[in-house]
């Protein structure tokens, strides 16, 4: 959504964006952008420079939210990256939070490999008792090539450690990867890497997304001029069913139900895994109607 005007007394400045699960939580700008903001496929955060917004505008932000949002349990700390924020005031936003919002469950917020590293183990349990309940961390895919290519900043087996962390803080853990990130040529080998990876770090969910390529970004210039193909809707679907294929939770759940996505599943893991590989060859057999082309979106 486009939050260029200050709304309400919130104070919201360009792209907001937050996941699906957050879209009833109060929506806490207290960064702009992104502080990577390299990623080739992103588009999302080109409108603005990464800052760590002014105190006295989330204290004013946060009291807004005392006085008009006494129904929402939930808040979410926009931007793209929240986590990078340094402890001490990262812990002073969640104690104002605390303070003045104290019906409030639970405090999310978008996190990368690099912010999480910064953060010892100690601080994230800190964070955590101060009511840092999930992280969503945007992993993409488990293929190491395909991670240099899209520019990512990290790798395979730094991600896995990362997310491991923050399970080992007692905080929820929630990836999102991408069908199609790695074009047609590592397709397969993208999808059972990333698998892999997901086995390896175990998170409370998965969120399969399928690339949106936006004009302007480097991925979308690739396709342009023939350096990157796309699967097709097949090739998605058995994208898909490669990566849940070899991905294996001890607890959790795996969703493609994003509007993005051509088949929407829900499984929860271990026990709904066969069903909703079951599922995808009905649909690679025509059984099962996909999602029109015109209800897909980011």
């Amino acid at each position: 959504m486009d939050c260029a005007v200050e709304s309400e007394g919130m104070h919201y400045e360009g792209t907001c964006i937050r996941p699906p699960s957050e879209a009833y939580s109060i929506l806490l700008q207290v960064t702009l952008g992104c502080s990577h903001n390299k990623c080739t496929f992103c588009g999302t955060y080109k409108d603005k420079r990464f800052t760590i917004k002014p105190d006295d505008i989330i204290l004013s932000d946060i009291l807004f939210a005392s006085k008009y949002m006494r129904n929402q349990d939930r808040v979410f700390l926009m931007d793209g990256d929240a986590l990078i924020i340094p402890q001490k005031r990262l812990v002073w936003i969640l104690h104002k939070i605390n303070e003045h919002l104290p019906w409030v469950k639970r405090v999310g917020a978008y996190a990368n490999a690099k912010s999480i590293r910064m953060k010892s183990l100690e601080e994230l349990i800190e964070l955590r008792e101060k009511k840092l309940g999930i992280l969503y961390l945007g992993v993409e895919t488990g293929d190491d090539e395909t991670l240099k290519k899209i520019n990512k900043g990290t790798t395979a087996r730094n991600l896995i450690e990362m997310g491991r962390k923050v399970k080992e803080a007692g905080i929820k853990l929630s990836v999102t990867v991408l069908l199609g990130i790695a074009g047609t040529e590592r397709s397969l080998i993208h999808a059972k890497a990333t698998g892999q990876l997901l086995s390896e770090m175990d998170p409370d969910y998965v969120g399969a997304l399928t690339l949106m390529l936006i004009p302007g970004t480097p991925l979308y210039e690739d396709l342009v001029n023939g350096k990157f193909n796309m699967p097709d809707q097949r090739g998605l679907l058995v994208e898909l069913r490669e990566m849940l294929y070899h991905t294996n939770l001890s607890r959790g759940l795996f969703f493609s139900n994003h509007a993005s996505n051509y088949l929407p599943i829900k499984a929860r893991l271990p026990r709904g895994k066969q069903e909703a590989l079951d599922l995808i060859d009905r649909a690679l057999s025509g059984e099962v109607d996909l999602r029109p082309e015109w209800m897909r979106a980011l």
